[in-house]
């Protein structure tokens, strides 16, 4: 079994949690899912993981209300489950200092847009693809990129460039955008395994 041992962190359905969970499971497979976190004890990741046998964990502000015993908390955590690779997959919390110092260069997170455009606080969502067809931009996808301190501005890994198509929606962008990081994610995360070991 891969030792390469990646949480996700997660704060709603986990698409994502759930493309990375099936990679896993492939025989070539370089790294396996050693933990789900999510602020929301009642998220679709949660019960993915739970119902999958990874493990699973509830941290907020409603179970640690200062946000440095969170922090703390969480960084105890991640060290107790020896993980090699945070990937944060639409989860809506900062990164608290203890952990981002801890897990410096080690935090990934994927991102609806080609970063650098439509990044930054408040984009995500239906904002970023809004804001897509707002600019008139031709070419959009995700990006996958390091986790810094400040909100999308950590160096990108890798994109995946999709079409802007002349009648597109919110909805169909969206649809098509995250179709398309459900097979970017995967990959990087099994390229840094894969040059990790």
């Amino acid at each position: 079994m891969a030792d390469f041992r990646v949480a996700v962190f997660a704060s709603h359905t986990g698409t994502n949690l759930r493309a990375l969970h099936q990679s896993s499971l492939r025989p070539a497979a370089a790294f396996r899912l050693a933990l789900v976190l999510s602020n929301n004890g009642g998220s679709g990741a949660l019960a993915y993981a739970r119902a999958h046998a990874i493990p699973a964990a509830h941290m907020s502000g409603v179970t640690h209300p200062d946000p440095d015993q969170l922090d703390t908390a969480i960084c105890t955590l991640l060290n107790e489950r020896k993980i090699s690779l945070i990937v944060t997959a639409g989860y809506m919390k900062n990164i608290g200092p203890c952990t981002l110092k801890s897990y410096a260069g080690k935090i990934i997170n994927v991102h609806p847009s080609l970063l650098p455009r439509h990044g930054g606080k408040g984009m995500y969502g239906r904002a970023v693809h809004e804001s897509v067809l707002a600019s008139g931009d031709r070419i959009t996808g995700p990006s996958v990129h390091i986790v810094t301190a400040e909100y999308d501005a950590g160096p990108v890994i890798a994109q995946h460039e999709l079409p802007v198509q002349p009648d597109e929606t919110v909805e169909s962008l969206s649809e098509r955008v995250l179709a398309a990081e459900h097979i970017l994610l995967p990959t990087v995360v099994q390229d840094l395994a894969v040059h990790a070991i």
